[in-house]
Formats: structure tokens, sequence, C-alpha cells
């Protein structure tokens, strides 16, 4: 039976900054800090106005800048098996270096069920460095904030993954880190199309059940896709294109994964029959590309012939979706799906879902 909104809110503490601590900055080991943070949110002071907090055992803590795809999917099926004992609310405490990539690809992994996840993480340490002989806050730290305000979203209990900092929060896909030290280093927005509109808001429990079923069919092949899945980024630059064209083609003989086409502007490429051909057999061996911005706003079109070109070779649109975003619907494609062609057909009715529910509103 699914749990209601009484049931405790599932931590997971996965490191990153929140948990470093002393001269230089290093994580606190997971069996220090985390009986320090439970001592601090049992004080009085907090307690009272936080809501019931179990947590959720994890073995994986580590720096968020050496995540893998296999450390994706570590977090999901974490989640996934607590899911799965009727937990709906979880908040995870990860790294800021790519912590919009993990909560984009939990986005993409849960969407269709009711679960309400929300992921945080912060700039500064939630312990004062200064403190030698005792572990307190520090003032200073946006960590306290965001931990409370990502608890505050996951008691309310609305369906989906989202991202909380900085005293704002959005849907997890539309994510994006802009700034590498101050606290509002993350920004997003609400208008966001699949799978954000494709959470349920209660799921009867024999839906919940299927939903479950279907995900747990294909968990061992997402293990073993996840040891080999690859997104590749290609980055525009002002260079002749046979250096694009060459790293095109040294991906060839690689097994199909997916490339991201980082273009100017809203998606613009340079031409060359050569770069042509080789998205030509990108497409033939499999992979799948997609054309993304450089500019962090605003997304890709194809309004000019420098950028319009390439999708008669079989490249994808990224439209508006964020840098991560496009990462964690490529990865979860690859390891969710056993063929490029069922990767590509749902990768088109995922945006058309998305244009069907923008024209409705």
């Amino acid at each position: 039976m699914t749990k209601t909104l009484t049931d405790p809110i599932q931590l997971i503490y996965a490191g990153g900054t929140f948990g470093s601590y002393g001269r230089p900055l290093a994580p606190l080991p997971a069996e220090v800090f985390l009986p320090t943070l439970q001592t601090l949110l049992a004080e009085p002071d907090h307690a009272h106005h936080l809501p019931p907090i179990s947590w959720l055992d994890n073995t994986l803590i580590k720096d968020s800048s050496q995540l893998t795809p296999v450390d994706f999917v570590h977090f999901y099926q974490l989640i996934l098996a607590a899911y799965a004992q009727g937990h709906r609310r979880f908040v995870l405490i990860t790294g800021t270096d790519t912590l919009s990539y993990l909560g984009a690809f939990l986005a993409e992994a849960f969407a269709g069920s009711d679960i309400c996840v929300a992921v945080t993480g912060s700039m500064r340490p939630l312990l004062d460095s200064e403190m030698l002989h005792t572990y307190s806050v520090d003032t200073h730290s946006d960590a306290w904030g965001n931990l409370n305000d990502a608890l505050k979203l996951a008691a309310a209990g609305e369906s989906g993954v989202k991202i909380a900092f900085g005293g704002e929060s959005w849907p997890a896909q539309t994510v994006q880190k802009i700034h590498s030290h101050d606290l509002m280093a993350f920004t997003g927005h609400s208008r966001a199309a699949y799978p954000a509109n494709s959470y349920i808001k209660h799921l009867p429990d024999a839906r919940r059940q299927h939903w479950l079923e279907d995900q747990q069919e294909v968990s061992k092949s997402i293990d073993a896709r996840a040891k080999q899945a690859r997104i590749h980024a290609l980055y525009c630059l002002p260079n002749d294109t046979e250096v694009m064209s060459n790293q095109l083609q040294a991906l060839l003989s690689q097994p199909p994964c997916g490339i991201i086409l980082l273009g100017f502007g809203a998606g613009n490429v340079p031409y060359s029959a050569d770069l042509a051909q080789a998205l030509t057999l990108a497409h033939q061996h499999g992979h799948m590309v997609v054309c993304a911005s450089q500019s962090p706003f605003g997304g890709v079109s194809d309004n000019y012939a420098a950028g319009s070109w390439q999708y008669e070779y079989h490249v994808i649109a990224g439209g508006r979706l964020t840098i991560p975003a496009i990462y964690a619907r490529l990865l979860w494609l690859l390891l969710r799906y056993d063929s490029p062609t069922r990767r590509r057909q749902r990768w088109t009715n995922n945006v058309s879902q998305a244009s069907i529910t923008i024209k409705k509103r």
C-alpha cells in the first residue's frame, strides 16, 4: 500500500561540499558526518519545525565530479527499492558539480510515477571549520537553508523530481549551474516539458505496481548497460570544419552512444560535406546525435540555414533542453532501451508529448 504524508522523508547523503570540513576542505567520512548531521537535526531549535526524517543507507559517497553512469544507476536503484517498499518522499544531498545532471537523470528514470524527490547541495560546507573542537553549523553557509527548503519540498509531497537551491526550486531537468562560486549557483524554470508533466499526482496501487514491475524487469539490463554507456560532447569552435569531422569520425567505431553537438547561438554548426557524411554514418552506426546550444538560455531552432542543414542528416534538435537534461535523456535511453531505433522513437515520442502539453496550456 502507498504510504501517506505521515511517512518519514527518506534522507540520502551522497557527499559533496555539504559534508566537507577542515583546512583545506575535505569531505568528512560518512561515519563521522552523518551522526553529526543527525544530532544537529534533532536539536530543539531545528527539530520542532522539521518533518519526520529517516535515513536511507547509502554506500556511495564521493565527490560529485567523479560520478559516472554506474553511480547514477546506483542512486536510481537505491530510491527505486525504497519506493517499492512504499516510500514516496526523498531528499538527496549531493555535490554541485553534477547536481543538475543527476537530478535530470532521476527525472527521466522516474517519469510516470508519483514519487517525490528533492535534490540539493551547497556551495559552502554545513559545518564551521573554524570550530576545531566541536561540530556546529556555519551561519554563513547556504547548506542549512538549502536542506530545510528541500525537506519542506519533500514534506509537501508533490510528485516529481525537483532541485532546491538558493531559496528557489525548479523541475530537475530545467536546472543548470550558472556560477562556480556564488551561493545563487543554479537557475531553472517552471514551464518544463516532458518529463515534468509526466508525473502522476496519485497512482492507484495497481498502476503503481505495474510501473514498478516494468522498472524491475529491466533492472539487470540497466546495470549491465551502465558499464558501457557513453555520452560524448563535441564543442563547436571557430576551427576548420575538418576538426569536428575528425572528432566525429573517431567515434564511429564505438558502440552506439549519445553525442551532443554544442553549436553556436541557436544551434548553428559549420557545414562541410565531410561532416554531413560523418553524421550520416553516425546514424547508420546507431549513434544518437543531439544538437544543443552553447548559450545558457533559449535552446536551438532551425530558423537559420547555418543550423538547419544538420537535421537533414539525422541530428536531433535539443529544443530548449539544457545540456544536463540532454545528457540525462540520452543516458536513460541508452540504459532503458535495447536498440538505436527504439531509443530514437522514444525521444521523438517524448518530444511529441511535450508539444501536446504546451498546446493545451
